[in-house]
């Protein structure tokens, strides 16, 4: 009699999360999941104290999402960013972390290879291929072949589908419009010139949420999408950009899409409502995993809410199927949160 309870414990486990590799989709079939944890973060140097990835593990998150800036290595030596790539994989901490969970990424300027770097970076084939190594893409996945890391993925958890896509704000970026007449680095491009992810990308990107059936959508771009008045890196360098990526979103009805960000150090939400929607989009930026913006003091932001947290931190979604929320939350040292807004979808 306990051999065959042990025999159906055993078929439950191996039967509880699945992977369907054809056509990408990860699906969870525990009839006691009810909610999905995400953890996310990003600016992470290597050569920097790794002291959060103990704490991300007490909050049991089902995946890890790199935001960017896996490392610190702006270079054209392929080898010395290899040495990098290696150096953050075989850190103890991470290394064990990454055993046990399934892991998402997208790059920034940093793990990139150029400081603020687009298209105009010669080495990026070269450097996508390290990235793939780093999170162990097979040779055979299709960013093998493509330009550019963009990608997504399915998560089912009892008949919820969260549709994870990882946009490329490098590849194909072309040149932002450097601000000369005040202390900012960038400003908008009034011309409507300039692209954030090229030709090919916003048509695949197209084709992602015209076909997609999902109940959540999980948009990560490295840096900010909503917060623009800083000066540095954001999507608000090409204001044409933004309106385009927000019509999309609402033209092809994507449900509960928020996006997820990170580049400046600091942590904060920014809420914004668009024509279209009937809910209102979320920017969460989660930025500093091993430094941060200590000396922050202010930065104007029209859609922020909340606090801005600039102490080491990474980020939380919580998705509560019952209630149709999603809690976010950034947490640092001690596992403690900082930081908490819950959005309730329709």
């Amino acid at each position: 009699m306990n051999y065959y309870k042990l025999l159906l414990i055993l078929l439950f486990i191996s039967t509880s999360c699945k992977t369907d590799v054809k056509n990408n989709k990860q699906i969870f079939t525990s009839e006691k999941t009810t909610n999905f944890v995400i953890a996310f973060g990003s600016c992470n140097n290597q050569n920097l104290p790794n002291t959060l990835w103990n704490e991300i593990t007490k909050n049991n998150p089902n995946i890890w999402i790199w935001g960017g800036d896996i490392i610190y290595s702006d270079t054209e030596d392929m080898s010395y960013l290899e040495q990098n790539y290696l150096k953050q994989k075989n850190n103890i901490d991470y290394s064990t972390f990454a055993k046990n969970i399934d892991i998402l990424a997208t790059w920034d300027d940093h793990d990139y290879g150029m400081n603020d770097g687009g298209t105009e970076y010669p080495k990026k084939a070269e450097a996508q291929q390290l990235f793939l190594d780093f999170i162990d893409i097979p040779k055979n996945d299709i960013r093998r072949k493509q330009e550019g890391v963009y990608f997504s993925k399915d998560y089912t958890i009892n008949n919820k589908v969260i549709k994870i896509i990882l946009l490329d704000t490098r590849y194909f970026r072309t040149a932002l419009t450097q601000d000369k007449k005040t202390k900012k680095r960038y400003k908008p491009n009034t011309l409507g010139n300039g692209t954030m992810l090229g030709e090919k990308q916003w048509k695949w990107l197209q084709t992602e949420l015209q076909n997609s059936k999902a109940s959540y959508h999980i948009l990560i771009s490295s840096i900010q999408f909503l917060s623009a008045e800083h000066g540095f890196e954001s999507w608000g360098n090409m204001p044409n950009e933004i309106k385009k990526l927000e019509k999309l979103i609402a033209t092809t009805k994507t449900k509960n899409a928020i996006i997820l960000s990170g580049d400046r150090h600091i942590s904060e939400i920014s809420k914004k409502e668009i024509d279209g929607l009937t809910y209102p989009l979320i920017d969460f930026t989660s930025s500093g995993l091993t430094h941060s913006y200590s000396n922050f003091s202010e930065e104007p932001n029209m859609y922020r809410i909340g606090n801005v947290v600039s102490e080491k931190s990474f980020g939380l979604l919580k998705f509560d199927f019952n209630n149709n929320a999603v809690t976010m939350e950034m947490r640092g040292k001690n596992n403690a949160i900082l930081e908490s807004f819950t959005q309730k979808y329709k």
